[in-house]
């Protein structure tokens, strides 16, 4: 969901720049803003005791992110962290509850938003429940083809391996010997260390 930036700028919002690897915010912090992301890239995840972690989203420019917590007072359930230098507009809750109250038209589109994370995260959980290897990384590549709309053609995976693995919950040794053996298949092409499918 992207609000126009204007009107966000016109409600007080501001933009901030935050480095690769800059904590946005923290697991179990108090979500106070909604964030829309103006460049870079956002990933959100929990971790384990031992060190393992598990992709919870990833979010691109002109994507809003956390905003579930914003509407039932809740704490943020994973950690955000930016993958690349960012810039996201941050704009306080209320003043954020305060435009959707002003605008149906983009109260229905967050209505739908939701729906849409609701439906991906069942998804994701009927994947992950799946224990072939490779079923979950074809999942979680066609996640990924569909929001790049170029369902036609091969298109560049973004992801490292690693990335990869903390998204399907897989150990990175599992991920890249199951795309050379989707490599052999012609399932995926791997040029020059990258990920085509």
């Amino acid at each position: 969901m992207q609000i126009d930036i204007d009107l966000l700028f016109s409600w007080g919002a501001v933009a901030k720049k935050y480095k690769k690897n800059e904590v946005v915010f923290n697991e179990d912090e108090v979500a106070h803003f909604y964030y829309q992301i103006i460049d870079g890239s956002v990933r959100m995840f929990n971790s384990n005791d031992e060190g393992k972690e598990f992709t919870q989203g990833l979010f691109c420019k002109g994507e809003s992110f956390g905003e579930p917590p914003l509407f039932i007072d809740q704490p943020y359930p994973s950690k955000a962290v930016c993958i690349q230098d960012c810039t996201i507009m941050k704009l306080s809750k209320d003043k954020f509850l305060k435009i959707l109250d002003e605008y149906p038209l983009i109260q229905k589109s967050f209505l739908v938003l939701l729906a849409n994370k609701i439906h991906s995260k069942s998804n994701t959980s009927k994947e992950i429940i799946n224990q072939k290897p490779e079923f979950r990384i074809l999942a979680f590549l066609n996640t990924h083809k569909r929001k790049s709309e170029c369902n036609d053609q091969k298109v560049l995976i973004p992801y490292t391996r690693q990335e990869i693995a903390n998204f399907t919950g897989l150990r990175v040794e599992t991920v890249i010997r199951v795309f050379s053996k989707m490599n052999d298949c012609n399932k995926v092409d791997i040029i020059n260390h990258k990920i085509f499918y």
